[in-house]
């Protein structure tokens, strides 16, 4: 009979099972817990729970070391044991892996022994109540609401054959809000992170998506071109996470992206931004803080698993407008002569003489726009990480200081580092949310509102 098991036994089973030489094994329990809603009216509500298993095997060769590694849903041993056999037979199958490195030496987390965490629909109990108000106040405006939240607490346990025992509890919240006029043609959008819901007011979001409708009374079109333009933090960090994404060190040194150096190597040690920027990862960030190890399910050119288990800590990618550092590998940093410094999962970017918040920039704005959400970002050219994209649920005319009304959407190509050297002004930093990213890759993130002088609005878009 099959029976359920701690995560930790998981591991423990794991680990006495593998024929390997060595062997890695990460277990994540997860449980999520979400409302929808449509129509003014909450649509469905669900709690989930799961236990993924990742088992990395490795086998010494003549040659060098071969890596196997599979994932799968499993909560008992012999669940387990399948998936252990698997990753064993395929790291005998493969060839030697390049990343091939000693494995991290064993360290214990202090709470190894703890249960997983979990959420429950519970999370909501102060946010479903206001949600229902907010709906009664939308039907009476003529206004139509949609949107989710979704909070998910997921707790990994690493261990490993060289004595690894790691565990990290990671809560991740979001809510999104999509606001339209009862004829369905104006519409409007605000989203957010959170780790736990006690910050999120229902009534101040549907709030701020009935005063952008509001703005949208006006309607002006406008033809393609280049526009004093107002990023709000949410859409700056669309962009950041696609610059944080391409700074693989492996690809700039081989002279494939934005960071390359010309004539080879990286551009670590140059100036790509204007002075007093920096964009950085700390796992101990606040309101934003993730696992301080590294965990790699399998290797690529930004993750090793020979690297599970390292530590992280706070990493400067750019200081002061210089590259300071790239995603790396003990792989990579061999190649470019660099520090190791992986992933982390929060990304900050702030401006020394940044102040004010997004309306102080509207009102130091003559002419321009304040564009609120990118969506459909998509990279043209990796050599300058041109990005092009469409703006949606709301882009606005600002006339003498002021939002004066809505204009059409439109499609624009920029790259996010470029922006970094050509913006003219910054709010503050605060805690933000990439629609583009945040919903299923990357949610926590902290930017300003960032002033471009000349966006480039390369066409019109017919979107509404």
């Amino acid at each position: 009979m099959s029976t359920t098991v701690t995560p930790q036994q998981l591991v423990e089973h794991a680990l006495a099972t593998s024929t390997a030489d060595d062997c890695v094994v990460i277990v994540r329990a997860s449980s999520s817990a979400n409302l929808r809603w449509a129509n003014n009216t909450l649509t469905t509500n669900g709690v989930m729970v799961s236990s993924e298993v990742v088992v990395v095997s490795f086998v010494g060769r003549g040659d060098g070391v071969a890596t196997g590694s599979v994932s799968g849903s499993a909560s008992t041993t012999e669940q387990v044991t399948a998936l252990v056999e698997a990753a064993d037979a395929a790291a005998r199958a493969a060839g030697p892996a390049e990343d091939a490195a000693d494995l991290v030496a064993g360290r214990t987390s202090p709470d190894w022994d703890e249960a997983p965490q979990p959420t429950d629909i519970h999370v909501y109990d102060a946010f479903a109540p206001a949600l229902g108000e907010a709906f009664g106040q939308a039907t009476a405006a003529g206004r139509v609401l949609y949107g989710f939240v979704d909070h998910e607490v997921v707790t990994t346990y690493l261990g490993s054959s060289r004595g690894l025992r790691l565990r990290h509890t990671q809560p991740t919240g979001h809510y999104a809000c999509t606001a339209k006029t009862a004829d369905l043609r104006s519409s409007a959008w605000v989203g957010g992170a959170t780790r736990d819901f006690t910050d999120v007011d229902a009534l101040a979001m549907a709030d701020q998506v009935a005063t952008r409708l509001g703005w949208a009374r006006r309607r002006t079109d406008l033809p393609a071109g280049r526009y004093d333009t107002i990023l709000p933090p949410s859409s700056v960090a669309d962009l950041m996470v696609d610059a944080y994404w391409g700074a693989g060190a492996r690809v700039a040194h081989e002279g494939e992206s934005v960071y390359s150096r010309r004539g080879g190597g990286t551009r670590i040690g140059e100036r790509i931004a204007r002075p007093g920027v920096g964009l950085y990862s700390d796992p101990a960030y606040a309101a934003l803080a993730c696992a301080p190890f590294n965990v790699a399910s399998a290797s690529d050119n930004t993750e090793s698993v020979f690297d599970n288990g390292l530590p992280l800590g706070r990493t400067d990618w750019i200081r002061d407008g210089e590259l300071t550092s790239l995603i790396q590998t003990r792989h990579s940093a061999a190649m470019t002569g660099q520090p190791v410094t992986p992933m982390i999962d929060n990304l900050v970017l702030e401006v020394d003489d940044a102040r004010g918040s997004i309306e102080d920039l509207v009102a130091g704005t003559e002419r321009g726009l304040l564009v609120t959400c990118l969506w459909y970002i998509r990279e043209v050219d990796p050599q300058t990480m041109l990005l092009t994209g469409l703006t949606r649920d709301g882009v606005y005319l600002v006339e003498g200081g002021e939002i004066t009304g809505a204009v059409n959407n439109f499609r624009w190509n920029e790259s996010p580092v470029d922006l970094l050297n050509r913006f003219t002004a910054a709010s503050t930093t605060v805690p933000s949310f990439s629609r583009e990213w945040g919903d299923d890759y990357f949610s926590r993130t902290a930017t300003p509102a960032l002033r471009i002088p000349d966006f480039n609005m390369s066409s019109v878009s017919q979107a509404l």
